[in-house]
């Protein structure tokens, strides 16, 4: 008998840097799915948060360093932010990974994909969730073919826009809120908390980061105030995230509206089934509540400045990701000085009610589920571990460290 060694499979080294909790839970998704996909061993290494290490990543950088948004936080970060790009630069250098997945929060991701590229032209870079280039800044399609191979795209829209613009691939591989948002629940919510079957609901969302928080949740509170006033029962549900949760409490500390402040993922779900409207912020929720058939309007607000820099760059109509989805301004949004309670509170009473701008509204909200999904069935995870698979095996073949014989 042979007592050569038995030859091992190959490890497959991805490096994931994701910049703030939403990208966290992308990552996470992502590598589950690419566990599952991969016929070998594979190992996880970069920057991430807490859902990441509990896939197996050690992240290099603690996300909360990174997690920033707006001039007034960045600013002071600017420079340890500028040390964390750096430092995750070499430690991709070091590591020498088969393919980089960067991970949304563009800022400070793309600064990252730049310089891997410029010291490590071999290592691909794939890019899940595309910056809103199709928003504002158009050009920066064509200036990412430079540094990153691939585009994982959420929205169905993406793919034609890079091929009209840019030499850069991009895959539509279907929005992980399908996988999140789950319908019905709202019976057993409202009975939960003693709410009758005719008292309205309103669900309030200000935001996951504490400057949407700070700057929206004061606007929302008198817009339910006002509405209370043609409503006398209303019920006010507040969904938060961990990341906020204090700082919304403290703001509500002592408030005297009748309010449920929900923080578990799947009773925001049972807290939108029983609703019969909702106030929120511009972002992803707007996708998740049309996908649970919920009225909605937007409001919101930004530093002057950036509203500024951003109404002159804008190109496009809506702000509102579910809007731009369906292909026409279905969600009222009411930006900067509109976003005032008095205007808010007038645009969400029929929606409350049964209304004609309720039901054309819930008639349009029925086709976000196919629109988002991804037409071969799969889960947006499986399909984005597919492709990179697909560009780092190939890679792989050719730099593969085996793995110590046993």
């Amino acid at each position: 008998m042979s007592n050569l060694p038995v030859s091992q499979p190959a490890t497959l080294r991805v490096m994931l840097i994701a910049g703030e909790p939403s990208g966290d839970i992308l990552g996470a998704e992502l590598m589950g799915s690419l566990r599952q996909s991969h016929q070998g061993p594979i190992e996880f290494i970069g920057v991430g948060g807490t859902r990441m290490e509990e896939q197996g990543l050690e992240s290099q950088v603690p996300m909360s360093d990174i997690a920033v948004m707006g001039l007034r936080e960045v600013v002071p970060r600017l420079p340890l932010i500028y040390r964390r790009i750096q430092q995750t630069v070499r430690f991709a250098h070091a590591m020498d990974p088969h393919v980089v997945v960067i991970i949304d929060s563009p800022d400070f991701t793309h600064s990252v994909a730049r310089r891997i590229a410029k010291r490590a032209p071999h290592i691909p870079i794939i890019n899940y969730v595309s910056p809103q280039v199709w928003a504002w800044r158009q050009g920066r399609a064509a200036k990412m073919a430079t540094y990153l191979t691939h585009v994982l795209a959420l929205l169905p829209f993406e793919p034609a826009f890079y091929a009209q613009r840019s030499t850069l691939a991009c895959t539509f591989v279907g929005h992980p809120v399908l996988e999140r948002v789950t319908l019905g629940g709202g019976d057993a919510f409202r009975t939960r908390h003693n709410i009758a079957a005719d008292t309205p609901v309103l669900a309030l969302l200000p935001g996951s980061r504490p400057n949407e928080v700070k700057g929206l949740i004061d606007i929302f509170m008198d817009t339910a105030r006002r509405l209370r006033r043609d409503l006398p029962e209303l019920v006010v549900v507040l969904p938060t995230v961990p990341n906020v949760s204090m700082l919304v409490r403290e703001k509500l500390a002592g408030d005297s509206l009748p309010l449920i402040l929900v923080e578990d993922q799947a009773e925001k779900f049972a807290a939108f089934d029983a609703a019969d409207a909702a106030l929120a912020a511009s972002g992803t929720v707007s996708l998740e509540l049309g996908l649970a058939r919920v009225p909605t309007v937007i409001g919101y607000r930004i530093e002057r400045l950036a509203a500024f820099i951003i109404r002159r760059l804008a190109k496009v109509e809506s702000i509102v990701l579910a809007n731009l989805v369906l292909g026409r301004k279905v969600i009222p949004e009411y930006l900067q000085d509109e976003c005032e309670p008095q205007t808010l509170a007038a645009a969400l009473l029929p929606l409350m009610r049964d209304t004609p701008q309720r039901r054309e509204m819930l008639a349009a909200l029925s086709e976000m589920r196919e629109r988002l999904g991804d037409e071969e069935g799969l889960k947006p995870a499986e399909r984005a571990a597919e492709v990179v698979l697909s560009i780092a095996v190939p890679e792989q073949k050719r730099r593969a460290v085996p793995l110590p014989v046993s």
